[in-house]
């Protein structure tokens, strides 16, 4: 099944990745410059009238599509594979996390960040689609992924690989500034509604709270997350 990857950012980045693209589409007469990248790939370009773009895909487009097969996630196991651990790698698990636009903006701070990996759950999770792609503006193509069957399982793997779990959750918690940062970390995040479930706030090591000092009791999970990075890798 083919999937979109739309705006130029978006679309810059996955051309210069060198993964695979099946098609370019562009609003006639205009991003001739990305039109030019494309051919020199032997990519297959298209132009289109607006109408037609805006019946290819729903947001903010910027006219200029390309088209490509599903995200494929990477493993768990690939993920572990590839970190240093002397090098206290941090990962970011999400936790019941529904919204595409959250998981798109913290993909883009787990790249500002050097994040080696995220995994969502295969179930009651938003997948890796277009609106993902274009709010990461190329993230995706850049931090990888892994969607597992169950995320408390995989918190006991990360953890006999000598990781240690961090949940963002305000019960019996202490400030994000006591956080280890010395150590590999997995931060676990969940959804404004639902928080981190049960299950997977059981396999956490510190739990972390952000204070708030208006009235409002909770931040947008994507700036949290965004904040506690940070301060992860403030030492």
């Amino acid at each position: 099944m083919r999937q979109w990857i739309y705006g130029k950012n978006s679309v810059l980045q996955r051309l210069k990745s060198n993964e695979a693209i099946e098609e370019l589409i562009v609003i006639k007469n205009k991003h001739q410059d990305v039109i030019m990248m494309a051919q020199k790939k032997g990519i297959q370009t298209k132009e289109v009238s607006k109408n037609e773009m805006d019946k290819l895909v729903r947001g903010n487009h910027q006219g200029i599509v390309i088209a490509i097969k599903e995200y494929e996630a990477k493993s768990l196991e690939d993920i572990i594979e590839s970190v240093d651990m002397s090098s206290n790698p941090i990962l970011v698990m999400c936790d019941q996390l529904e919204d595409p636009h959250n998981l798109g903006a913290i993909l883009r701070t787990c790249d500002a960040t050097g994040v080696k990996g995220v995994i969502i759950g295969k179930h009651r999770s938003v997948s890796l689609n277009a609106t993902v792609a274009k709010v990461s503006t190329g993230a995706i193509e850049t931090v990888p992924v892994a969607i597992v069957t169950n995320l408390s399982r995989a918190l006991s793997t990360l953890k006999e690989k000598g990781f240690w779990i961090i949940g963002a959750d305000n019960t019996q918690a202490v400030s994000y500034k006591e956080m280890p940062k010395d150590r590999p970390v997995v931060l676990v995040v969940g959804s404004e509604g639902k928080g981190i479930s049960n299950s997977v706030l059981k396999q956490c090591d510190y739990r972390v709270v952000i204070p708030m000092l208006g009235e409002v009791n909770s931040l947008n999970v994507s700036v949290a997350t965004g904040v506690l990075l940070y301060e992860l890798i403030s030492k």
